[in-house]
């Protein structure tokens, strides 16, 4: 399958929202709980633009089959940066997030970040393989996080020197 991995903009804002709603609605891979609505995910694109990156994932015919940001996190040193990453369901293992990962270390390492980190769901197998398949090494356990739902998980934070 051929992937065209560009910069994402604020038009394509909604399908990135719409992709995300449906991972959020189907659960168990991500923090996020509740759906996004479209005005909410856009001023998320925005926020600390400057410091940020988001790079999607389409396929010829323009269909969004995932997206990844990396932005400042007010829980890291200025020289580290967070990352997600979410591609569309039963879209997944096509190489996806590995083309977009090129893209989005090409972009950390142009603002200046020295590092990556990831936080993800400790039940969320299919997220811990692809860091770790992307060379993220775990550093930390977090245990007993309540989600906004009142789920209660685990989250592995896991780095990426660049």
């Amino acid at each position: 399958m051929t992937l065209h991995i560009r910069r994402a903009g604020a038009l394509d804002s909604g399908a990135m929202c719409d992709l995300l709603n449906e991972i959020i609605a189907i659960g168990g891979t991500t923090a996020l709980t509740a759906p996004m609505s479209r005005d909410a995910f856009q001023a998320k694109m925005e926020i600390n633009a400057v410091h940020s990156a988001w790079h999607l994932a389409e396929d010829p015919t323009g269909e969004v089959l995932g997206f990844q940001w990396i932005a400042p996190h007010p829980e890291l040193p200025p020289k580290a940066c967070d990352i997600a990453t979410f591609v569309r369901v039963g879209r997944t293992g096509l190489g996806t997030g590995s083309a977009l990962f090129d893209a989005t270390r090409s972009a950390a390492r142009a603002l200046g970040y020295r590092w990556i980190n990831a936080n993800i769901r400790a039940d969320n197998s299919g997220g811990l393989a692809y860091y770790q398949s992307r060379g993220f090494e775990p550093y930390q356990r977090l245990t007993g996080i309540t989600l906004p739902n009142g789920q209660t998980v685990d989250k592995i934070l896991k780095r990426y020197d660049l």
